[in-house]
């Protein structure tokens, strides 16, 4: 009788030794791209300020800064996934970090709201490489055994990212100009460059899939015509005219024509076989859900620390601390929560904490005491890391392991799509509302100032600024105006997530149970060099 051979470790002895420098290298490239997003929110109020302190930019304007860097972002990640998977992970990483860095110098220097939504979306185009990429390296440098806790240890670098952007952002804003928010990009992506040089193999799918163009254009131009129709109706404060009804209805026609092309397809980006696997749908629908959720929260909570509560952006950035902290602390443990009690009941309780933590934000008023709002953000973070790290191991594990770009380029794909769609919609329900609200008090100013004065907190504080003593009047109700507003749209949150919940609690496994499709008897190229 013959002993079985011990199988062969797919990946090479000189990069498994080097794993963890490996990983440190990959969260470096993430935590940048990672760092941008969470770094603007805390300098949105100083942008919207008028000149010379920012640029003067009305809520729709920030809401199309933060959201032409999402939607092409998103737009180009099954492309940027599928490249990759073709050309090389390391090529297209190093690539995209050249990208990025470039866009942020731009970016730095921006002389109007049109021109910072321009290089914002410079900026998505290289970061649209760096993402997949980073997870597809870790999945082709860890043995299936590690993957967990090299995934888990990857999600707590977006959980640093999330807490070291507002520190870092505020205090920059605290001593130079708005722009400085975006040149700290530029000495991190030089050091990212020469690490990833060094020590970051190289990888690639040996059968990659062709790129699909029409495939991407469609996505982007659906995308951006739904989330144009979303933005406008809140701008305006009225979701019937007919413009934004036929722009959202442009855009649904043209995703779906877009689902319809990549059905037909035989080099889709996007397959839309994997959704079959009810698993797998389900992961992605909870994560896009989740930031959904987020996103729009995040965009309400710098407004209010910052302009109903008088924080500065340091402060305010330092108040989110616990937001990030509890992701740090959480993520690479929440798989020892898995171990004992599985993905569906780990992910669900997390969402309803989630949920009931955005449902908190309806109960605070001008006065909350500060430490409640920390509770909050703390247990935000503890639900968010126990839904990231489980449904990542799902949606990577649920996939062939040469398929690990298109499968990280989908997960980042649906959390970009549902952020742009919260900041989108939750932004616009926070828009309509606000105006809603202190449209009657606005009454008195000149119509042209009248109609500016509305668009935002920011903005009837300005015009109230301008007015002198006058003006005093207006700050008391545009603080209850937000606050009400707030309150709406925290409350639309809190009943997104619980729809995550539901979904996740329906088809997500439970313990033991681990979605497979054929991992094994596939050859892997990867170069050490």
């Amino acid at each position: 009788m013959t002993t079985p051979a011990v199988p062969a470790s797919r990946i090479p002895e000189a990069v498994h030794r080097r794993r963890w420098a490996i990983l440190g290298v990959l969260m470096l490239s993430l935590l940048i791209v990672v760092l941008d997003n969470s770094i603007l929110n805390v300098a949105i109020k100083t942008i919207s300020t008028p000149a010379p302190t920012g640029l003067g930019a009305t809520q729709s304007e920030l809401e199309w800064a933060i959201n032409s860097y999402t939607l092409v972002f998103a737009g180009l990640l099954f492309t940027a996934g599928i490249i990759g998977d073709r050309v090389g992970r390391k090529k297209v990483l190093l690539g995209g970090l050249v990208v990025f860095g470039l866009g942020s110098a731009l970016a730095a220097e921006s002389g109007s709201p049109a021109q910072l939504i321009t290089f914002r979306a410079v900026m998505a185009l290289g970061a649209a490489f760096v993402m997949p990429a980073t997870l597809a390296v870790l999945m082709n440098v860890f043995e299936r055994e590690e993957q967990p806790k090299a995934i888990g240890i990857w999600a707590g670098g977006v959980g640093l990212g999330i807490a070291i952007g507002p520190i870092t952002g505020g205090a920059l804003l605290d001593h130079f100009w708005w722009g400085s928010v975006f040149l700290i990009n530029v000495p991190i992506v030089i050091l990212a460059l020469a690490l990833m040089l060094w020590l970051v193999p190289d990888s690639r799918d040996p059968k990659p899939g062709r790129v699909d163009p029409v495939g991407v254009v469609l996505s982007v131009v659906g995308l951006v015509l739904l989330v144009y129709g979303i933005i406008k109706g809140g701008e305006l404060a009225d979701f019937t005219d007919t413009a934004v009804l036929g722009t959202i209805a442009a855009g649904l026609v043209v995703l779906a024509a877009f689902v319809v092309f990549e059905k037909r397809s035989d080099h889709p980006s996007l397959d839309v076989t994997y959704f079959r696997n009810k698993v797998f749908s389900a992961a992605m629908s909870a994560i896009a859900l989740v930031f959904f959720a987020l996103m729009g929260v995040t965009f309400f909570g710098v407004f209010y620390t910052q302009s109903v509560r008088g924080y500065s952006p340091l402060e305010s950035g330092v108040l989110m601390l616990p937001l990030a902290a509890a992701q740090m602390i959480f993520a690479p443990r929440a798989r020892l929560l898995v171990d004992r009690f599985g993905n569906k009941a780990t992910t669900t309780a997390g969402l309803v904490l989630l949920a009931l933590m955005l449902a908190a934000f309806a109960g605070f008023e001008a006065d909350t005491p500060i430490w409640q709002l920390e509770v909050v953000f703390f247990l935000m973070g503890t639900g968010m890391a126990h839904i990231m790290t489980p449904t990542s191991v799902v949606i990577m594990q649920a996939l062939p392991r040469e398929k690990a770009g298109s499968a990280s380029a989908l997960s980042n794909t649906f959390r970009q799509v549902g952020g742009a769609l919260g900041i989108a919609v939750l932004g616009s329900v926070l828009s309509a509302s606000y105006r809603n609200g202190i449209e009657d008090k606005l009454r008195l100013l000149p119509p042209g100032v009248r109609d500016a004065a509305g668009e935002s907190i920011e903005a009837t504080l300005g015009v109230a600024a301008k007015l002198g003593p006058r003006g005093q009047a207006l700050v008391g109700p545009a603080d209850d105006a937000f606050l009400h507003a707030m309150h709406v749209t925290a409350l639309c949150g809190s009943a997104v997530a619980v729809l995550g919940a539901i979904v996740v609690a329906v088809f997500l496994p439970g313990r033991g149970a681990v979605p497979q499709q054929g991992r094994e008897g596939r050859e892997l190229v990867t170069t050490a060099d």
